[in-house]
């Protein structure tokens, strides 16, 4: 354990080494919610599992606010500026490592309102802001809005007189990044989790099978996803930055059954190990299949009724397993409202934590059944039971 945990310390190292060079200053004005002295905020990046080769983004500062519903334009933006912008690719920032963005000090107080300024893509190489899909070649990546008043996100942080606060924001740049139809054009549309630097996680080792097999490793909590990543060649994996409680590990992997560990215990400042190389975790085969369809929304009546995208929407894959229901695939889906992924039809193996030895079985009532969530800003959950026992599955979904 404290060779694989020595190995994620140097990705940590490395990670700072990049950005040791970032000179960061901060500008800008208003309060911070009314409290006394002063406070320090760091800012860094993590991803979690993106479907492509590459995804770069290019970082000119944060802004954070105390309100809310506070638009570009309003007083009391305190600004992280960049001496020179950064380019990252978030492939590089799994298993723990982090790209440092930089700190800045802040009035005590309560914050709700945190930007991330990115730079536009203009004429000269390399893109600003770019994605090359698996087995494809570099395309700029469009990102409406954030080049001037930067990527929103409603965050709930409290800076503390003479303390600092260390903020994760984890990308999730395989639903972050949407093809624009059947076009070679993709969009970003952020989704960002923002949370506080915990020390604390899980390891965990998986076959080498597993690790060359596209396989992602998550901490879910009641079917949400809290953090993910993905494997490294020799399948060990890292789930960083989680907080005190108790976690499901699900693992995923084209072409074998799911694999769900239960109640597994996370303390403060502590790793939980669930194996080791010797006991590295194994899922049977399974035959995938795609399920695919169309989310849009009814507007009009009579004969003036008609179809629009819902471009907005996000559609996950539960699954029941032995009375857990997690998340075992899911997507954004495009500017057409369009989704497609795959799923195992196979039996999960699902295996209790245990300190020694994890003991997975086959949970065959579950085999090839799940559950598709639609989710969109402003609309009701729609739910649909589907079964890929039978092969691909078409689900279209209307508001």
């Amino acid at each position: 354990m404290e060779k694989y945990l020595g190995s994620a310390g140097r990705w940590m190292a490395r990670a700072a080494a990049v950005t040791a060079a970032l000179l960061l200053a901060a500008c800008g004005g208003g309060g911070g919610g009314g409290e006394a002295g002063e406070g320090t905020l760091r800012v860094s990046i993590t991803d979690a599992p993106a479907c492509y080769e590459h995804v770069f983004i290019t970082v000119e500062g944060v802004r954070v606010h105390t309100s809310s519903s506070a638009g570009e334009g309003d007083a009391g933006w305190r600004e992280l500026k960049l001496a020179a912008p950064k380019r990252i690719d978030l492939l590089d920032l799994t298993n723990g490592v982090l790209e440092e963005v930089g700190s800045m000090p802040l009035p005590a107080g309560n914050y709700s309102q945190l930007r991330l300024v990115l730079a536009d893509n203009g004429g000269n190489a390399p893109l600003a802001n770019a994605v090359q899909p698996i087995g494809g070649t570099l395309v700029p990546l469009q990102t409406p809005s954030s080049t001037q008043s930067g990527l929103k996100l409603q965050v709930h942080f409290k800076v503390e007189a003479d303390k600092l606060i260390d903020l994760v924001l984890d990308f999730d740049a395989c639903r972050s990044v949407v093809q624009r139809g059947t076009s070679d054009s993709y969009l970003l549309k952020p989704v960002i989790n923002v949370t506080p630097k915990y020390v604390a996680g899980i390891q965990g080792v998986l076959t080498k099978t597993l690790a060359t097999s596209a396989a992602t490793v998550s901490a879910q909590q009641n079917g949400e996803i809290v953090r993910s990543t993905v494997v490294a060649p020799d399948g060990r994996f890292v789930l960083a930055f989680l907080a005190k409680g108790t976690y499901t590990v699900v693992i995923t992997a084209d072409g074998h059954a799911t694999g769900v560990v239960t109640s597994v215990p996370v303390g403060t400042a502590t790793v939980t190990t669930l194996n080791g190389t010797r006991t590295a975790i194994v899922l049977p085969t399974s035959p995938m299949n795609t399920v695919t369809g169309h989310i849009t929304a009814s507007t009009g009546s009579g004969t003036n009724t008609v179809k629009v995208p819902v471009d907005d929407a996000l559609v996950r894959a539960m699954q029941n397993v032995a009375g857990t229901v997690v998340q075992v695939n899911g997507q954004q889906v495009d500017q057409d409202g369009r989704y497609s992924f795959r799923l195992p039809e196979a039996a999960p193996r699902r295996a209790p934590y245990s300190a020694t030895e994890l003991n997975f079985k086959a949970d065959g009532d579950a085999a090839g059944k799940y559950s598709l969530r639609v989710t969109a800003e402003g609309r009701d959950q729609l739910t649909r039971a589907i079964d890929v026992g039978g092969g691909r599955v078409t689900e279209d979904f209307d508001y």
